[in-house]
């Protein structure tokens, strides 16, 4: 089997807020259908779906490689759908920083030392 792409349908909890949430963060997300909006920021995608399960939502979790931890922090700082919000640690790997989104999704957000990881 040959994978060509992968993409996560992130639950939402208040629809709008979540596409609101990743618009904020530099994501431009597109209509699909009413039920589903596609986000993307350069060569990455995801689904935002109109579906909510708690235990799904505050289990989920996703790492987003960024080319400059201090600009995305001052972004995640700026939002008003954040849940939560740690300050950035530096790791032997990477500079990371946990953000946590309207639904209860834990995004790892990192700068990587050796971005080929």
């Amino acid at each position: 089997m040959q994978v060509e792409d992968i993409k996560v349908f992130i639950p939402s909890l208040d629809y709008d807020k979540s596409i609101s949430f990743y618009n904020q963060l530099g994501f431009n997300c597109d209509y699909v259908t009413d039920d589903l909006t596609l986000c993307k920021n350069g060569e990455c995608y995801f689904f935002i779906q109109r579906y909510y399960n708690q235990q799904l939502a505050e289990n989920l979790m996703l790492q987003i490689c960024v080319s400059d931890i201090q600009e995305a922090y001052a972004l995640a700082q700026k939002s008003q759908y954040k849940t939560k919000l740690s300050e950035i640690q530096k790791e032997p790997w990477a500079s990371v920083f946990y953000l946590w989104g309207p639904a209860g999704e834990l995004l790892h957000i990192t700068q990587l030392n050796n971005p080929q990881l």
